[in-house]
């Protein structure tokens, strides 16, 4: 009787050992004049738990592509883990991870990406799990820029061979 009554004990541990999705909703990033921003606060009681949090943004040119991702807690056992941070076209394919520059009791990512396709469905996701039973935070930046058409490097150029041609006539004629 004392066998089963123990393995019933473990096997309920168990059970509520189990860590649970706490992820958002998809969100969004309002991209206003080339920047967004997202963030997250977990409050506490969620220790172990997992999340996948995503927010979609719409480019609506050929664009370069910067983010970086940035979690601070007391010290490495409190607060959150980041796990992943990564670019993904709509169709949930990944466009390009983020690299981890620091983790801890400080969680950095950055993601650059240069000749990013214009049109809509792309969004961000950041992974994680939260550590301890206190409270976590997490925030984010996006910054998109224009990259300019090869015409206009080629305009950009023949000004520049014009600008030339006028200072080497200009030296010549003294």
């Amino acid at each position: 009787m004392k066998k089963i009554a123990v393995s019933l004990a473990l096997a309920c541990t168990a059970m509520g050992a189990q860590a649970d999705d706490i992820s958002l909703p998809a969100g969004n990033v309002e991209v206003i004049d080339g920047a967004g921003a997202f963030s997250r606060l977990i409050t506490g009681n969620h220790s172990g738990d997992t999340f996948t949090d995503t927010y979609a943004f719409d480019l609506s040119g050929i664009s370069s592509f910067t983010a970086s991702l940035y979690s601070s807690a007391g010290n490495a056992k409190v607060g959150l883990d980041i796990t992943g941070f990564g670019l993904y076209a709509n169709d949930g394919t990944l466009v390009r991870a983020g690299s981890q520059l620091l983790t801890g009791k400080y969680d950095e990512w950055s993601l650059d990406l240069s000749n990013v396709a214009s049109g809509t469905g792309y969004y961000v996701a950041v992974t994680g799990s939260v550590v301890s039973q206190a409270a976590g935070a997490y925030s984010g930046l996006v910054s998109v820029s224009a990259v300019p058409e090869p015409a206009t490097y080629g305009m950009l150029l023949g000004g520049m061979a014009l600008l030339g041609v006028a200072a080497r006539r200009r030296s010549q004629a003294k």
